[in-house]
């Protein structure tokens, strides 16, 4: 599966007056394409402080003191503002706990809606118009480099020359299809209205009528286009306009709306059949109008065009380029192969120079130039999908080469605070007075392991690299020139789609839809407070879907709604999920909300993942004592058995405890637990737990009655409805 994000050694703490809270220490976790993450823990476990890290808006005071957050090649914790604004919203989207705290009450929700698409539009055509021209620039060079010649060559004029007409009709491609969207778009729009408004007028509901008449006339004014709409729809528009007026400028209180259901009637089966058209190949198209004058066009219908366009597009120029392109993207994988055998060699070569001897600074440093200026030199630009591993190569190496060196001076300062503070507790408790704080614990990094981790990045660079050689023979040349190609379009296209108020209220207004809002034209110029709480978040998720992200982040979203609602909600971001393919990260205190809809669950504490595993992993076998816990507190109406609440507090995490965190909650807790933090016990490939119980030493412990007997029913109401559902499929067989 592709990994969308990648979450690496993260380490959060926040200022505050009382000391330095650490909320996050140390935590891994990926994110795959598709797929459902939940976090799950406490409030104070952590789990938002990671989120918000992700997102890019932690609290003024917080501190990353380690770790990495990859997504598409780069690391989050290292970009800038300006860099993460073009990643907010467009590639991942957040839903917030409170819909009230992410709505502005005085704006209409259309306006929300719309606000965002328009500006960040015209920065995206900027950043595709960027990201399209230099990727040409690539696979031509790509192109030159495999057919052996120089650009100023005849062949590298011809290479340049093909890139440029790819450009050219892919333009005129976009344009076409831009405008056949805006009349399409329209005529969709005009058919839902005239429904809607004959709906009304036939239950005598009529409400806005003067706004509805302009925006159908509108739509049937703008749906004009060679394929959607002749000119005849202006004219079907007019006469609509012309009774509607009539009926509006009637005196008195009622007004006969229904003498303008057959103008409209007719209006809307224009529209009806302006939508049920084919789509010409506007790609073919856009190559036959820019290159290819001297051929006829068939007189048929649709589908004998596209067929024709086709294979113009096809003999005269797509069959050839595609296999050029393929010379170039199999040239630019090989060659990176080569290049990656001598990093590779390169990096064993200098390793020792990181392991022995005395750490030398200026010599780490200048081993790390060649080292990144190697690696840099070894990525395969034309690949669609980013090593990550590669591309922040050098920000980790130089980052870990100064956290080992600042360290040094920082140790020798923070263990004289130490002392010097311990020394004035001594004083008090020897006058026999109780102090009134406690001394904040000495930060000291462990040399050896700053060193280790330096070498780490090194090793793991290798074992990638080494990874990609082993698998080269399986790259599939005809799948990543078409994705090459693909690209190229996707961004053309994204430069061409012009967001503008109409385009970006319809879209609004499709979104609104899609998550359930009824009447979504009358809900588009309401305020926040003229919603429910249930409702308020449904637009809160259209406002998070409204760029189409890659990634969306739901922190706590159904807390603040009553069950019902809460069921409702959930079932919408699974749908969601599934029909927009999204890579879902899910913050809750309750592991009952995600029992139906995570994929994996990571369950956190005190700044910590102390279990993950599949759903199925953590709700049927969980292995950590916390666990348990939230298991055993969790609600269910299969049983009259007592809920039991966890026993104490979390730990002050300015004084976070030496061992495992919870073993001062944890009846079950050894000597051990109190001394030493046990590491992550692999129980399976999918499923990991960090207790000492898991030790092969440690004493055999049951799992408590109460968590047993609910995993039993859990298993059993799964079993009844997978029975179910096959008893279901099995009649509908019969049916048929």
């Amino acid at each position: 599966m592709e990994k969308k994000l990648e979450v690496k050694n993260l380490r959060i703490s926040f200022r505050t007056d009382a000391g330095k809270v650490q909320a996050v220490r140390g935590i891994d976790f990926d994110l795959y394409k598709g797929e459902t993450l939940a976090i799950v823990g406490e409030s104070g476990s952590g789990k938002s402080v990671t989120n918000k890290a992700i997102i890019g808006i932690s609290a003024p005071n917080a501190i990353v003191e380690s770790g990495e957050i990859i997504y598409d090649g780069m690391d989050l914790l290292q970009i800038n503002e300006e860099e993460f604004h073009k990643l907010r919203g467009d590639k991942i989207a957040m839903i917030f706990q409170d819909p009230l705290s992410a709505l502005d009450p005085i704006n209409r929700i259309g306006m929300q809606l719309t606000e965002a698409m328009i500006l960040k539009n015209r920065a995206n055509r900027r950043e595709s118009r960027k990201a399209f021209n230099t990727r040409m620039k690539l696979l031509c060079a790509a192109m030159n480099d495999a057919m052996g010649v120089d650009e100023k060559s005849p062949r590298g004029v011809e290479n340049a020359k093909l890139c440029k007409d790819f450009d050219t009709f892919e333009c005129l491609h976009l344009k076409l299809e831009g405008a056949y969207n805006v009349a399409y778009e329209n005529a969709e729009n005009g058919l839902e209205s005239a429904d809607d408004l004959l709906f009304h007028i036939e239950k005598n509901a009529v409400s806005e009528f003067a706004r509805s008449v302009r925006e159908i006339v509108a739509n049937a004014e703008k749906s004009v286009n060679e394929y959607v709409s002749d000119s005849d729809i202006v004219e079907f528009a007019k006469a609509f306009r012309i009774e509607a007026d009539n009926v509006r400028k009637t005196r008195g209180k009622e007004k006969d709306y229904s003498k303008v259901v057959a103008p409209l009637t007719a209006l809307r089966d224009k529209f009806k059949e302006a939508v049920d058209k084919k789509m010409p190949n506007f790609f073919a198209f856009a190559y036959y109008k820019t290159f290819g004058h001297n051929e006829m066009l068939p007189d048929g219908d649709i589908d004998e065009l596209n067929a024709f366009l086709r294979k113009y597009l096809d003999d005269n120029f797509m069959l050839s380029f595609i296999e050029d392109v393929k010379k170039g993207v199999v040239y630019s994988f090989e060659k990176s192969i080569e290049k990656k055998k001598d990093v590779i060699e390169l990096i064993r070569a200098n390793r020792a120079a990181y392991v022995e001897g005395e750490p030398d600074k200026k010599l780490y440093k200048a081993t790390a130039k060649v080292l990144s200026e190697a690696v840099k030199d070894s990525i395969d630009k034309l690949a669609i999908i980013k090593d990550s591993t590669a591309y922040t190569f050098e920000p980790s190496l130089y980052r870990a080469i100064d956290t080992y060196f600042s360290a040094i001076p920082n140790n020798v300062k923070e263990q004289k605070r130490y002392d010097k503070e311990s020394k004035k507790i001594d004083k008090i408790t020897a006058r026999g007075k109780t102090p009134d704080y406690k001394v904040v614990p000495a930060k000291i990094i462990d040399l050896d392991l700053a060193r280790q981790n330096i070498v780490a990045i090194l090793d793991k660079i290798v074992e990638s690299y080494e990874k990609a050689i082993a698998t080269a023979e399986n790259f599939d040349a005809e799948k990543e020139t078409i994705a090459t190609i693909d690209f190229l379009k996707e961004k053309a296209q994204a430069v061409a789609y012009r967001v503008t108020r109409m385009v970006a209220k319809n879209k609004a207004l499709k979104l609104m839809e899609e998550v359930g809002i009824p009447e979504p034209r009358k809900r588009y110029r309401q305020y926040p407070f003229q919603f429910s709480g249930g409702m308020r978040q449904r637009i809160v998720i259209a406002i998070a879907l409204a760029a189409n992200p890659d990634i969306l982040i739901c922190d706590e979203p159904t807390t603040a709604l009553d069950v019902t609602i809460q069921a409702q909600i959930l079932e919408l971001i699974n749908k969601l999920k599934k029909e927009r393919n999204l890579s879902i990260i899910f913050i809750t205190h309750d592991l009952g909300v995600v029992a139906n809809m995570a994929d994996r669950i990571a369950v956190m504490y005190a700044g910590k993942i102390v279990e993950t595993g599949t759903a199925e992993d953590i709700f049927y076998s969980p292995a950590h004592p916390y666990t348990w816990a939230l298991l055993s507190s969790m609600p269910d109406l299969d049983t009259d058995e007592k809920l039991e609440a966890i026993p104490g507090t979390p730990p002050n995490m300015i004084y976070p405890p030496k061992g495992d965190a919870f073993a001062a909650r944890n009846k079950y807790a050894m000597k051990i637990d109190f001394e030493l933090q046990p590491p992550m016990f692999e129980i399976s490939p999918t499923h990991k737990a960090a207790t000492w119980l898991l030790h092969p030493d440690a004493p055999k412990i049951d799992m408590p009655k109460i968590v047993a007997d609910r995993i039993e029913r859990m298993k059993n109401l799964a079993k009844e409805k997978a029975e179910e559902t096959e008893n279901g499929n099995e009649g509908g067989q019969n049916e048929q």
